[in-house]
C-alpha cells in the first residue's frame, strides 16, 4: 500500500523556514557554494589523476625489478633485441608518469588557492571549513 501524495511531493510533510530552523541564504552565499563545490569537484578529479600518475609510474619499476630478478636466466647482450624496446617503453612511462604527478600537483595548487580565495570573500564559508560552525 503506499501513500497518497500531496502536491508538494514530500509526502505530506510541510516544513517551514521557522521549523527548520536554518537560516536563509543570498545570493552570494549561495554563489559561493556552488564554485566551492564545483572548485571541490574538479579537485577530486586532479586526485584521481594523481593516482593514474603514481600507477604509470611504478608499473615501469614493477617491470624493471623483475628483469633485475631474473637476470641470472638470461644474458642482455644477447636480448638486446627485446631489451631495448622494453626500455624505451619503460623510459616513456616514467616520463608519462612523472607528467601526470607534476599536472594533477599544479592543479591541486590551483585549487587550494581557489578555495583560500572564497574563504577569504566569505567568512562564514570560511568558518563552515575550518569546523568553527
Amino acid at each position: 500500500m503506499s501513500k497518497p501524495c500531496n502536491s508538494t511531493g514530500t509526502g505530506g510533510v510541510e516544513a517551514s523556514e521557522s521549523e527548520t530552523n536554518l537560516p536563509r541564504m543570498d545570493a552570494r552565499e549561495s554563489r559561493s557554494i556552488m564554485r566551492m563545490q564545483l572548485i571541490l569537484s574538479e579537485k577530486r578529479t586532479s586526485l584521481a589523476l594523481l593516482r593514474t600518475g603514481i600507477a604509470v609510474f611504478t608499473l615501469p619499476l614493477s617491470v624493471i625489478t623483475v628483469l633485475i630478478a631474473t637476470s641470472r636466466y638470461y644474458n642482455l647482450l644477447e636480448n638486446t633485441v627485446l631489451a631495448i624496446p622494453l626500455l624505451a617503453l619503460c623510459l616513456g612511462l616514467v616520463v608519462l608518469g612523472i607528467c601526470l604527478v607534476h599536472r594533477s600537483m599544479r592543479r591541486l595548487w590551483k585549487h587550494e588557492a581557489l578555495i583560500e580565495k572564497i574563504k577569504r570573500e566569505d567568512s562564514s564559508l570560511a568558518r563552515f571549513f575550518e569546523g568553527d560552525l
